[in-house]
């Protein structure tokens, strides 16, 4: 029902506050200053422009989304604050890539210490996502750009490691990062690559792999401003 909808949102946004508090002890004085802000912006227009009712209204509607948009905001730093650092923690940066655009596959293999290659497809390319240590994922990440290329026919694969180190791409920037890479496949040329990634697919042995921290879903949803 509505009401218990209503509710499970409100229990959501309790939740979502609590965790970002956790990793970010300043947010509520960032909330409160972005909501002041932009009650001074109304309060400055009254002044000036009538009625000043109004202007106090809009002041205080503009506060408000001003303050959600700051909350949005530092609800993703403490998210990637939180995941950081844990098997599959990509999947938090990859889940926020519009899948409209994007074939998203995380976790298509994986070693023993959990290190893990996930896969995403695009008018951006075919990119295969290591995480974990690096010399540890060097030869399964060999062995994933091979697999990949012989179904790809000519498609070049674009490796890329996250990570804090030179040459690496963290958390963090991990999906504005992908999201900046040049176009170089047509819609047609993804539909076709995604075709003959089923091969690979199909024949993939079965093996545990880490598909996340932990239910990414509200992680996701915070992210999003949802």
């Amino acid at each position: 029902t509505r009401k218990e909808s209503s509710a499970a949102s409100d229990v959501y946004k309790r939740q979502t506050y609590k965790m970002a508090h956790q990793f970010d002890p300043v947010l509520p004085w960032w909330l409160l200053g972005s909501f002041l802000v932009g009650l001074a912006v109304g309060v400055v227009l009254g002044l000036f422009l009538d009625p000043f009712w109004m202007w106090i209204i809009l002041g205080i509607f503009f506060g408000a989304t001003l303050a959600m948009l700051v909350f949005v905001r530092r609800v993703k730093a403490a998210t990637y604050k939180k995941f950081e650092g844990q098997p599959g923690s990509a999947e938090v940066a990859l889940g926020m890539l519009n899948k409209k655009k994007w074939v998203i596959n995380p976790a298509i293999a994986a070693n023993r210490q959990m290190d893990s290659i996930h896969r995403i497809l695009g008018r951006q390319g075919l990119i295969l996502i290591a995480e974990g240590d690096p010399s540890r994922l060097k030869q399964l990440l060999r062995t994933e750009v091979r697999r990949h290329e012989q179904v790809a026919y000519g498609v070049k694969v674009i490796t890329i490691q996250m990570g804090r180190d030179e040459g690496q791409v963290p958390l963090d920037k991990l999906a504005d990062h992908i999201n900046a890479l040049p176009k170089v496949l047509s819609d047609s040329q993804v539909a076709e690559v995604k075709k003959r990634l089923t091969a690979i697919d199909t024949m993939r042995k079965r093996m545990p792999v880490p598909k996340g921290p932990m239910n990414l879903k509200g992680a996701h949803r915070a992210m999003r401003g949802r």
